[in-house]
């Protein structure tokens, strides 16, 4: 029994001295390994002291031949067991130094040396070392890995790759009448910071806006559709007078053999709209025969094979296939700017089926980055706002909350309480904070959309004017129509609340 018990302290020491010589650990990291080493010298300490006093009590009732077969036997099993732990040792050793590093699963090396660039520019904004992105600083056990390493490197790679695919796409459209294609802005929890889901099941999200073609205007038509403040608009398109322009024709004042001339160009009227309205369905169809001509002209399709996916009318799903054989999935989301404000109107669905095509759906993902890039600013090192988060959305399989009540849940907090309070030594006080606050919402069954009737947004987040007057839109209105709903989102809420609780204890609580 004794013998068993050195060998599985043993093969405790063997494993932390592995762990030891890998790559460098983090600071918190090391001070737990430094405090297992402690107790696995303590544990043989008081083994060795145990097999010492069975040793005596032997002596004093067992006959001296079989004593000493005893302890021969005892001998010969402990030098196998350190035996078979110095060759494990050896052999794992020499494991570390032939193991050559796998080439990231994403970028190239030319993509490498451009995303370390990056960290280090992240890291003179934010002031947070590349310590707290190794994977020793996971916060949690495996059912919720803390995966933003990967997202960062990757989500940075796949606006890169947009940004290449869109300038190649917009010299093909140098000649029309067709709208302008912006730069993408990546939006969504994987360019904020936090996912819900693991780096491998994660899809990147990015909004692409669109300027109307020159001589032509976007008139934007809200469309009340219940009783809450107006979130949907078409988007009418007309033609401007352009006399003035210098090399710009006009199709307002220009000649009938001038126009019909004219008309022989692609024009966004013909092409793009149903009646005078910009049309989703046949913008997204338009846009992705663009990506499977302009594709094989960007360098980087020598590397990545991409492919089309039918997942939807009003947006473009791309799957691209790295050469070392891993796939991601990227959408690509159109917007028309609502004024000179961080709002725009989306091409994602309102959320009906039957959502009529010329109808775009007011999206706040632009704010949203933004509040999040404006916050990761001001918290100290660690994001522990964006751990927690993580934390509370990876839990919510089978239940009818989705990710975007706690994030503004989150948001609220961020906005209320002291940014310094989201830090290690006050990270459960943190997430004990986020479940009193929603427990709270769904007792009164109300929680308040964050951008409306919001007197302490940060001011580089520009809102249209109506947004500081408006009553707050209630994300929790279904609660107050349904006492059924409500009170199995009470029954629910117990039961997230105790997973998490699970999780933290099961080891997560020695990882923040």
């Amino acid at each position: 029994m004794a013998s068993t018990k050195v060998i599985a302290v043993l093969l405790q020491s063997l494993i932390l001295f592995v762990v030891k010589v890998h790559e460098e650990l983090d600071e918190a990291t090391s001070d737990n390994m430094r405090e297992h080493e402690m107790e696995i010298n303590q544990e043989m300490t008081r083994m060795m002291e145990e097999m010492e006093r069975r040793s005596r009590v032997q002596s004093s009732v067992v006959l001296p031949v079989l004593q000493q077969r005893l302890e021969g036997h005892s001998k010969a099993v402990l030098f196998a067991a350190i035996a078979a732990g110095l060759i494990l040792l050896f052999w794992l050793c020499w494991w570390l130094q032939e193991r050559t590093p796998e080439p990231d699963s994403i970028c190239t090396t030319h993509e490498t040396s451009d995303m370390n660039a990056h960290k280090e520019d992240k890291e003179k904004s934010d002031g947070e070392g590349p310590e707290e992105l190794k994977e020793g600083d996971r916060i949690f056990v495996r059912h919720t890995e803390w995966p933003v390493q990967t997202m960062m490197s990757r989500s940075q790679m796949v606006k890169q790759l947009v940004d290449n695919l869109l300038q190649v796409m917009q010299e093909q459209l140098s000649n029309s009448f067709l709208p302008l294609l912006q730069p993408p802005i990546g939006v969504g929890s994987t360019f904020e910071g936090w996912s819900p889901y693991e780096a491998d099941n994660v899809i990147y999200h990015l909004l692409v806006p669109l300027k109307p073609p020159p001589g032509h205007d976007f008139h934007l038509q809200w469309v009340n559709r219940g009783p809450s403040p107006a979130r949907d608009s078409l988007i009418r398109v007309e033609v401007k007078c352009s006399c003035g322009v210098p090399n710009m024709p006009c199709y307002v004042h220009r000649n009938r053999k001038h126009l019909e001339r004219m008309k022989q160009v692609p024009s966004i009227l013909d092409s793009l709209c149903t009646g005078s309205y910009l049309d989703v369905e046949k913008l997204a169809e338009w846009f992705q025969c663009l990506v499977k001509d302009a594709w094989v002209a960007l360098p980087q399709a020598r590397r990545y094979e991409m492919k089309l996916l039918p997942y939807s009318q009003r947006s473009c799903l791309m799957k691209l296939k790295s050469a070392y054989r891993n796939t991601f999935l990227t959408e690509i989301l159109f917007g028309v700017q609502q004024g000179d404000s961080d709002i725009f109107l989306s091409s994602q669905n309102a959320g009906d089926s039957d959502t009529p095509s010329t109808l775009w759906t007011k999206s706040y993902l632009v704010a949203e980055r933004k509040f999040f890039s404006h916050m990761a600013r001001k918290v100290p090192q660690g994001r522990y706002h964006l751990k927690c988060l993580h934390l509370c959305t990876s839990v919510l399989e089978d239940t009818d909350f989705t990710p975007y009540i706690f994030k503004t849940v989150v948001m609220h907090l961020l906005n209320t309480k002291p940014v310094s309070g989201w830090c290690r030594q006050e990270c459960i006080m943190r997430l004990a904070d986020i479940l009193r606050y929603l427990h709270c919402c769904l007792q009164h069954r109300k929680l308040n959309f964050f951008f409306f009737g919001n007197a302490d947004m940060p001011q580089e987040i520009i809102l249209p004017p109506d947004f500081h007057t408006s009553e707050p839109h209630n994300l929790l209105q279904h609660l107050v129509q349904s006492p059924a709903a409500h009170a199995k989102a009470l029954r629910q809420f117990e039961e997230i609340q105790e997973e998490l609780m699970n999780r933290l204890y099961c080891g997560g609580l020695n990882r923040l």
